[in-house]
């Protein structure tokens, strides 16, 4: 599933294209909305909150969709040729010299503008939306309620925070020093949150996710999908398992000797 950094660099990249601008043509392709028309309406911007896209249209409605394991928004000129295929395209919003274009959208839903917080309202504080001291204290507030949950799982749980996936979640473990599986309790949670915001902001402009700071190909992330290779502190074989249940499980990895702690 899509870091919060790239759904804000998606939605970023559709506001620049489309707001302020009126559509010519509007194809929502879902059984729930196929007879709905858009064309003719102004697009208000797009914004995102967390994972979650919000495009809004004058009128009072706003089109939310969810790119979940598979979905993407593509930006194409008129004419040009679209990338996936044609029956995988959920929306199509055309303006002036602008075509958007969703694929495999999930939880696509057409909903007037006030009442957005249906939509996203239960998201914990957004790590690339506005941010306050009360934002930091509700995030600190939400992630230490149940202080016997795994950290791995509870930077997860977009109700606690909301943007941080599963290349975050491992990257925020390494730099905290403690493994996936450490009880919430046995961490500095503030540390916790604003290192999450810190690595989501660094990366929230620029496609090539970088959460080490050094250069060259191979080099952007401490421990995640570099299982069996050596840590880049002291060496160490970086490990990988399976964490959480069911639908709810995600890959972990982690360096046994930089991040000591339960593993699984």
């Amino acid at each position: 599933m899509p870091e919060g950094d790239t759904v804000f660099l998606t939605g970023r990249r559709l506001d620049e294209a489309l707001a302020g601008r009126t559509l010519l043509r509007a194809e929502l392709r879902h059984p729930r909305l196929a007879t709905v028309d858009l064309a003719g309406r102004d697009v208000l911007g797009v914004a995102t909150a967390g994972k979650h896209i919000l495009t809004r249209f004058a009128g009072g409605l706003t089109l939310h969709s969810h790119l979940r394991m598979d979905g993407s928004w593509h930006l194409y000129r008129p004419g040009e040729r679209w990338r996936r295929p044609a029956h995988q395209a959920r929306v199509v919003l055309a303006v002036p010299e602008r075509v958007a274009v969703g694929f495999a959208l999930h939880d696509l839903e057409l909903v007037p503008t006030a009442e957005e917080a249906r939509l996203v309202g239960h998201l914990g504080p957004d790590l690339l939306g506005a941010w306050t001291a009360e934002d930091e204290a509700e995030a600190v507030a939400r992630l230490t309620a149940d202080p016997d949950r795994e950290i791995g799982l509870a930077l997860l749980d977009q109700r606690v925070l909301a943007g941080v996936g599963n290349v975050y979640k491992s990257e925020v473990c390494f730099l905290l020093g403690v493994s996936p599986w450490t009880p919430v309790s046995g961490v500095d949670a503030a540390r916790a949150v604003r290192l999450s915001r810190k690595l989501l902001l660094a990366n929230a402009t620029r496609p090539v996710r970088n959460t080490t700071g050094l250069m060259g190909r191979g080099q952007e992330s401490w421990v995640y999908e570099r299982a069996g290779r050596p840590c880049r502190r002291c060496g160490t074989r970086v490990r990988v398992a399976g964490q959480g249940a069911g639908v709810q499980e995600r890959t972990s990895y982690w360096c046994p000797r930089c991040q000591p702690g339960p593993i699984a």
